[in-house]
C-alpha cells in the first residue's frame, strides 16, 4: 500500500518554483482589459485542445464525431470545447493532491465551467503515438502569457483507462518541469505555443496519460490537463476514432472565447449560447457571435 504522506510530501516538493522577476503585459484579446492567463497542451494535446480542434466548423458549430468528446459534449455542454484553454482553479496555487479531488483531474475541479464530462474514462479520446524515452518539443497554447512553471507527470504503469483517473495513477513527481519556457506567436491566437523539450518518460508501453500542471508564479491561478498518449514508437502522430478531420486554426481562432479580467475572466457566455442556437436554428454562428462580442465590449 503506498505511503499517501509520502506521497503528497513528494508531490508537493515538485512543485517548487523558481518565482519570475517581472510579470510580462499581456495583449488585449476581443474584449479589452488585461488577459488572464489561459491555455492548454497542444502537443501532445489535451482532451479539451483535441476534442475542440476536431469538432468545431468553419461556422463555429460544435459537433464532435468523436465518441469520447461527444460523450463529454452531452455530460458538460458546449463551453467547455469553447473555452478549452480553461481548465483552471483561480485558487489552485500550485495544489494538486488533496485539492483536486480523484476522478476529476481532468477537469481540474474546475469551478468556472464544467469540464466534468473530460473526467469520463475512454479509451477513445484523441490521442497521440510517441516513443517513450525519446526528445520531446512539447508545446502548450498561450491564450493569454504569464511566467509560470509547467510541471508533467505521467501515469504509472498498469494505469486502466476505463477507470476514472486518481492520484494514485500517477507517478509521485514530474518527469519533468519548465519554468518560464519561450513562446512564439502572438496571444489570443489558436497557432501560438510555448514550447521547451524534455525527455519523454522512460520503459512505459501502451495507454498512458501525460498530466500538466501550469502553475503561475504572479497569480494563484493553475491550470490542469490530461493529455492521452499511446506509447508505440510513434512520432506525435495523432489517432481520433470517428473523424479525423481537424478545424482550420482561423476557425478554432475566431470561435474560441474571448478573455476579459476587467468584467470578470470569462464574460462570453452569451456568445456561446448564441453559437449553440444558431448551430440549432441553422442560423449563422459567426454572425450571431460577433453581434453578441459587440454588445460585451460597449
Amino acid at each position: 500500500m503506498r505511503d499517501h504522506q509520502k506521497r503528497r510530501g513528494l508531490r508537493k516538493l515538485g512543485l517548487l518554483t523558481v518565482a519570475a522577476t517581472v510579470p510580462a503585459m499581456t495583449a488585449v484579446v476581443f474584449t479589452g482589459g488585461t488577459a488572464s492567463a489561459h491555455g492548454a497542451p497542444m502537443d501532445p494535446g489535451s482532451r479539451t485542445y483535441l476534442c475542440w480542434k476536431y469538432s468545431v466548423g468553419e461556422t463555429g458549430a460544435v459537433n464532435p464525431t468523436n465518441p469520447a468528446c461527444a460523450a463529454a459534449l452531452e455530460a458538460s455542454g458546449a463551453n467547455g470545447f469553447y473555452n478549452w484553454f480553461a481548465v483552471l482553479r483561480s485558487d489552485g496555487a500550485g495544489r494538486t493532491e488533496g485539492f483536486i479531488p480523484d476522478g476529476q483531474l481532468c477537469s481540474g475541479g474546475a469551478t468556472v465551467y464544467d469540464f466534468s464530462g473530460f473526467d469520463i474514462p475512454s479509451e477513445d479520446w484523441p490521442t497521440t503515438h510517441l516513443t517513450s524515452g525519446a526528445d520531446w518539443e512539447f508545446t502548450y497554447n498561450p491564450w493569454a502569457h504569464h511566467p509560470g512553471t509547467f510541471h508533467q507527470y505521467v501515469t504509472v504503469d498498469g494505469w486502466d483507462p476505463n477507470s476514472p483517473l486518481t492520484w494514485d495513477d500517477l507517478e509521485d513527481e514530474p518527469f519533468h518541469s519548465e519554468t518560464d519556457p519561450p513562446f512564439r506567436g502572438g496571444v489570443g491566437d489558436a497557432n501560438s505555443e510555448y514550447y521547451w523539450n524534455a525527455q519523454l518518460p522512460e520503459g512505459k508501453e501502451g495507454r498512458h496519460i501525460i498530466y500538466t500542471v501550469w502553475e503561475r508564479s504572479d497569480s494563484q491561478e493553475t491550470f490542469y490537463g490530461c493529455s492521452d498518449v499511446i506509447f508505440d514508437g510513434g512520432n506525435g502522430e495523432v489517432t481520433v476514432p470517428g473523424d479525423d478531420t481537424a478545424a482550420s486554426p482561423e476557425a478554432m481562432t475566431e470561435f474560441t472565447a474571448p478573455v476579459n479580467e476587467e468584467g470578470g475572466a470569462h464574460d462570453a457566455h452569451a456568445a456561446h449560447a448564441a453559437q449553440d442556437v444558431a448551430a440549432t436554428t441553422g442560423g449563422s454562428a459567426r454572425t450571431v457571435f460577433h453581434g453578441m462580442l459587440h454588445s460585451l465590449t460597449n
